[in-house]
């Protein structure tokens, strides 16, 4: 099962690339150079938008027929923090006591070295020849906004009418050893900004004034439960944190005109953003008063339900590991969200302690096994195609 490309020293090279979003830092031009060296035809996407940096995205496939299975991810990092706290520089790649250290090892650099390996490997068994197609898209917009990247590459992709019939998305999934978890699916992210309008006034004569604090806290506090919900099938329960509240008012003897409050709610399919919002709403004007509530929506919840392709990559995560990796929707959201209105879509990526923290590291050892169980992913897709 060995491949000829090296995912390791891919995943270095990858990281030498300071490719801090939307910077592409050159991590795009040499995955082209290596994927191409391999027979895929490249697609550089660049997409801009109003008030947005542009963004380059790379979309790479081998194979004219279906299906086509695609790997997914980005190739863009966060910033590097504190450069005085990394055991070695951010971007050099370094490899010290079994562990590859750098920003992006973990999310998610490596799995882009080990899913490249895992194509060029099936290819090698195979004399380049497969029934169907392999495909990558690789945006450099993940830990940004998420306007220029993967949803743009999937509307281009539509345009021409090319499908993709599968796709693993390679985020780091796995909370503690590789093979613990597979993702199919995630919670919604919605973000509300709640303004409430009052009368300015002196502190010791309250009667005269409109205090907006006393019925900020009253809407929020049905939030501060933390949770909305018990959970559903294959979801935990709807949580809610405020994560801001602000007057800006430095003065200890004015009641302040307005007060303003920021809360997050990661919600599952029981909701929506437009019921949330609704239920808000009612909340609020239950308590009265003028406010204002501006709300946004990164992503509504989705599912994957358990079936051939979670099956498939589970049995291989076994495969390989040893573990029977749990089906999960936790933690945050994902490019995910966008690919799974084209097709059944699961993630599966390496141990996530160490993302986007300073010191960010992965195993060797996982970097190969990851690329041991995307293989095989491929060799038992196209078996059953």
């Amino acid at each position: 099962m060995a491949s000829p490309l090296d995912s390791l020293a891919l995943a270095q090279d990858l990281i030498r690339c300071p490719s801090v979003t939307p910077i592409e830092g050159g991590a795009l031009d040499h995955l082209q150079t290596v994927l191409e060296s391999i027979g895929f035809t490249c697609h550089r996407l660049t997409f801009r938008d109003q008030d947005t940096p542009d963004v380059d995205n790379l979309y790479a496939r081998i194979g004219a027929a279906g299906p086509n299975f695609c790997f997914a991810g980005h190739s863009d990092v966060v910033p590097v923090g504190d450069t005085d706290g990394w055991r070695t520089a951010p971007f050099a790649g370094i490899i010290s006591e079994g562990r590859l250290y750098g920003r992006g090892a973990v999310d998610m650099k490596s799995a882009i070295a080990a899913f490249t390996a895992a194509a060029a490997g099936y290819l090698a068994t195979r004399d380049g020849q497969i029934s169907g197609s392999i495909s990558l898209l690789i945006t450099g917009d993940e830990e940004g906004p998420a306007i220029n990247g993967t949803v743009k590459v999937l509307d281009w992709l539509a345009k021409k009418g090319e499908v993709i019939d599968a796709c693993i998305v390679g985020e780091p999934t796995n909370p503690k050893e590789l093979g613990d978890m597979i993702k199919i699916g995630r919670r919604g992210s919605l973000t509300g900004r709640l303004t409430v309008n009052g009368t300015q006034g002196h502190s010791a004569y309250p009667h005269l004034a409109d205090n907006p604090l006393s019925r900020l806290l009253r809407m929020l506090a049905p939030l501060a439960n933390e949770t909305l919900d018990q959970g559903s099938d294959h979801f935990p329960a709807t949580t809610v944190a405020v994560t801001s509240i602000d007057t800006g008012n430095d003065a200890t003897n004015v009641i302040p005109a307005k007060a303003n409050a920021v809360f997050n709610i990661r919600f599952n399919d029981q909701h929506s953003a437009a019921s949330l919002e609704a239920d808000l709403r009612r909340g609020f004007d239950a308590v009265g008063g003028d406010y204002d509530l501006q709300v946004s929506c990164s992503g509504e919840s989705f599912l994957t339900a358990p079936g051939p392709l979670s099956k498939l990559v589970s049995e291989a995560v076994t495969a390989v590991t040893g573990k029977q990796p749990e089906l999960s929707t936790t933690g945050g959201t994902s490019d995910a969200r966008f690919i799974q209105k084209y097709c059944q879509v699961v993630e599966f990526g390496l141990v996530g302690q160490t993302m986007h923290k300073v010191n960010e590291h992965v195993a060797v050892d996982d970097i190969q096994a990851l690329t041991e169980i995307y293989q095989t992913v491929l060799e038992r897709y196209f078996e059953s195609a």
